[in-house]
């Protein structure tokens, strides 16, 4: 059954670990099931996806979105986990949707929807509107405790970095944080 699922929020939300949780369901119902990740990904281990808590789990690692497409269609699957889906290129809609009408495939999607500066980041929200389900994760404010933080605020030396920075830095605590609407400052 052909079905898209999208898990999105700010950076420490617990998006890959809500990948990994419902991976794990996936296969004790005795699926088939297979992680796809972007190169540009390194935080970690190039050759796994791990969550913030150290959770991990072995995946095949992508330069392009259409080495995706060539991998599904060569590997029998039910379904595929796409972690940090936002680094991907444009084509990674395309590639989905092909996917989802041809091949048969149950995928899930997470990453972030919104990048440092509140600006759409990659896929990710074309994917949102293409969903089945959607579910929108948020994080514990990093300023004030608030348990409703929905943004990803970039530091430089402890301070918010300004808008016309690079769209994509990877990092973890020491370059991000998250942040509630009243706490995000605007760089």
């Amino acid at each position: 059954m052909s079905r898209l699922e999208v898990i999105t929020g700010p950076m420490f939300s617990g998006k890959t670990e809500e990948l990994l949780r419902r991976l794990r369901r996936e296969e004790i119902a005795g699926k088939i099931v297979y992680v796809a990740k972007p190169i540009t990904d390194s935080r970690y281990q190039l050759d796994s996806i791990v969550s913030h808590n150290s959770s991990k789990r072995q995946a095949k690692i992508f330069s392009h979105s259409w080495e995706i497409d060539d991998f599904v269609a060569k590997t029998k699957m039910d379904v595929l986990g796409v972690d940090e889906a936002q680094f991907f290129d444009s084509e990674l809609v395309n590639v989905i949707n092909n996917i989802l009408f041809n091949d048969l495939v149950k995928i899930i999607v997470c990453g972030l929807d919104k990048d440092f500066a509140t600006q759409d980041f990659g896929a990710i929200p074309r994917l949102m509107v293409l969903a089945d389900r959607v579910d929108k994760l948020n994080a514990v404010c990093n300023k004030c405790g608030a348990d409703d933080a929905s943004f990803t605020q970039r530091l430089v030396d402890g301070r918010p970095a300004q808008f016309d920075g690079p769209t994509i830095l990877v990092g973890g605590t020491e370059s991000y944080e998250a942040r509630c609407r009243d706490c995000f400052e605007i760089g």
